[in-house]
């Protein structure tokens, strides 16, 4: 028996391959969970032809249209889910974004427009999920939310306010985790270290990370597997493994968070 059979799960945030959220739908799919992916805007077509590695069988995964910012496409997305599934038993949210403003080593250069942005799409977008798909989450009576996090403890050299997005995404998920505990919804986070992926390619002084990383981590650090491991905690959360956990952040970093200076 597969950890996550009869399992149906939306998958945000597939791009390429190399992609956290790709790793999870691969090892979600392995476990035995039907999903469904989403994408928005220019990278579309890009989740669309990294889904072809993901295929239904001999049909093509489907992929929805869904920019979080957009009421309108988040109920159209949940209108076509509610047509081929009764309940919905996991989403996840694996969306992040901040104008190149808002990253660099400089907290002061970004404005409202910018910084509100990365909160909007990195932090408010995963209580616009849950309030969509609400309805299909209750009606699967023990569903589970996870989301990709970044840790926020401290204020990293490039991070800037993405860090300050990050720390209110943990916030928000402690705040869904007292709410929707009434409806049997767990809401957990997945703190990972750096991976190099397409996102992280947009955040200046990356590799600094990295190497800062295969320095100080007590468990090897090997961004080339990482992917796995991430994968792992997050298909351990979506399964029925972790009934009574909710509100927490699950690190998966080799253990670096724990490490003093």
């Amino acid at each position: 028996m597969n950890l996550l059979d009869g399992k149906r799960l939306l998958i945000t945030g597939v791009l390429t391959d190399a992609s956290l959220a790709f790793g999870v739908a691969k090892l979600a799919q392995q476990e035995g969970a039907e999903i469904v992916l989403s994408g928005a805007g220019r990278g579309l077509s890009i989740t669309k032809r990294s889904a072809k590695r993901l295929m239904n069988g001999n049909k093509p995964l489907q992929v929805l249209e869904l920019d979080v910012t957009k009421p309108e496409q988040l109920q159209e997305c949940a209108d076509q889910i509610q047509k081929q599934w009764e309940c919905l038993d996991g989403i996840l949210h694996a969306i992040a974004f901040a104008p190149s403003e808002c990253l660099g080593g400089d907290i002061m250069k970004a404005n409202w427009d910018g910084v509100s942005q990365a909160l909007h799409i990195s932090a408010y977008s995963l209580k616009a999920l849950v309030e969509a798909f609400l309805p299909l989450l209750r009606a699967a009576n023990s569903a589970s939310i996870v989301g990709l996090d970044f840790d926020s403890q401290i204020a990293w050299p490039i991070y800037d306010w993405m860090g300050v997005a990050k720390a209110s995404l943990e916030s928000l998920a402690r705040y869904l985790a007292r709410d929707l505990g009434k409806d049997r919804i767990r809401v957990n986070l997945v703190a990972a270290g750096p991976v190099k992926t397409m996102a992280a390619k947009g955040i200046p002084g990356f590799e600094n990370l990295d190497d800062i990383w295969q320095a100080r981590s007590p468990l090897v650090w090997d961004t080339q597997t990482a992917t796995e491991a991430v994968a792992r905690a997050c298909v351990a959360l979506f399964s029925d493994l972790f009934p009574a956990t909710t509100g927490e952040i699950i690190h998966v970093d080799g253990g670096f968070h724990a490490m003093g200076a």
